[in-house]
């Protein structure tokens, strides 16, 4: 399984993603969740992805096929020549939507999972910086102000954190912080989660990647950030009034 989740402020875009794959409990692998496409100056396109290895690491190879062709001057469109965000995840989702009408029987009698999703986020030259969420038929929804972040795979343990800190309007900085702390939630309860984490950020305006860099275990700054939390946490409930037995 994987953990990736992404957050759309009014600061730009943060994303977060696990490497950790497994189909049993003794065949665990590494493999990269997250995608990134850049034109330094006119675009900026981040992906991740959970569920069924096979069909996500298609729509990928898809979508890096396509774009190299349109960058080596073929007429072909690509999530590098898509007019808009909103085009480009139209993109994605045809590209998901092919790979489940080819694969998803033959998967399904072979008593494998099909299923699967992606997060893309990015913005273009002229456009907003937006975050989509595309399901295995290729339809999708977008991140709003209402619902300023996206999370696919392992998200349950994840998840309490963002809702009582993120807003639109939080901080890049803030953001960070949060999205590990997130992370850092979920390594500790699902092992099917885990490192090396990749990162990636996006400026409000900046069509291009701000940060983009890989976590390994040893990351000082992660480490930190995880032993301060639980600390944090033990200190907390420490400090919670005790509850009578009667």
């Amino acid at each position: 399984m994987t953990y990736c989740v992404a957050l759309k402020l009014k600061s730009g875009l943060v994303m977060l993603a696990d490497t950790r794959t497994n189909a049993g409990v003794d065949n665990v692998s590494r493999f990269r969740k997250m995608f990134a496409w850049e034109v330094p100056g006119e675009r900026a396109i981040c992906l991740m992805s959970a569920g069924n290895l096979s069909i996500t690491q298609g729509v990928v190879t898809r979508l890096d096929t396509d774009a190299k062709a349109a960058l080596a001057g073929e007429e072909v469109e690509s999530i590098l020549t898509a007019p808009s965000m909103y085009r480009v995840a139209e993109i994605v989702g045809r590209h998901m939507a092919e790979m489940q009408a080819e694969y998803r029987d033959a998967l399904a009698a072979q008593g494998a999972a099909p299923d699967a999703s992606i997060l893309v986020a990015g913005q273009r030259r002229g456009g907003e910086h937006r975050l989509f969420m595309i399901y295995s038929p290729g339809n999708f929804i977008e991140a709003t102000e209402d619902t300023p972040y996206l999370q696919i795979g392992e998200h349950k343990y994840g998840k309490p954190i963002l809702d009582r800190v993120i807003t639109p309007s939080t901080p890049l900085p803030r953001a960070l912080k949060a999205v590990y702390v997130s992370m850092d939630s979920t390594l500790r309860s699902n092992l099917s989660v885990g490192m090396p984490l990749d990162l990636a950020v996006i400026r409000a305006g900046e069509h291009r990647f701000a940060t983009r860099r890989r976590i390994e275990s040893d990351d000082e700054e992660f480490g930190q950030i995880s032993q301060m939390w639980s600390a944090a946490l033990r200190d907390a409930f420490q400090s919670l009034p005790d509850i009578g037995e009667g």
